[in-house]
């Protein structure tokens, strides 16, 4: 599950890259991928109409059908993976999860092999590999925000696939 503020820009754009890794990587049918935000103030509402284009100018789909909504605890007990797109998200959903077991909770961009190395990435909750928020610009936010997205995605697959021969 991808986890960002409002669900409506990008964790549904990492939602909509991943879904599509997955099924190009034959493990489409043994993964499910969703998103949430940490904040309701979206909920309903579809996907950005700027990340829509992003994403269809690079070949995905555009989240139709996609309605926000916030994450609960439940939630971070059913899922094995949660990848919040932010420190500040991430800190939110550790808190929400209260000390319950479920999710490992790590950032998104933790598996982009060119984002910052900060040391044991399971355990950074470091503001330097927040993926860009691109709600407040231009739509070259967006295009910043799909190119952080895009170079976590492949190693996200590799860590499932490595989960999934474990079990």
């Amino acid at each position: 599950m991808t986890v960002c503020t409002g669900n409506i820009c990008r964790s549904p754009m990492a939602e909509v890259v991943l879904r599509d890794r997955f099924e190009a990587a034959g493990l489409g049918d043994r993964v499910v991928v969703d998103s949430t935000g940490v904040s309701d103030e979206e909920h309903g509402n579809p996907v950005d109409p700027r990340a829509r284009r992003e994403l269809a100018e690079h070949g995905y789909p555009t989240g139709d059908g996609h309605r926000a909504r916030q994450v609960t605890p439940a939630d971070l007990t059913a899922r094995d993976l949660v990848l919040p797109m932010t420190a500040q998200h991430a800190r939110r959903l550790r808190r929400l999860a209260d000390g319950r077991r479920g999710a490992e909770i790590r950032m998104f961009r933790t598996f982009d092999p060119n984002a910052p190395r900060l040391g044991d990435p399971a355990s950074h909750d470091d503001p330097r590999l927040d993926v860009d928020d691109p709600w407040y610009g231009a739509q070259d936010g967006f295009a910043t925000t799909l190119a952080e997205v895009e170079g976590a995605a492949d190693g996200i697959v590799e860590h499932v696939r490595a989960a999934l021969d474990g079990r």
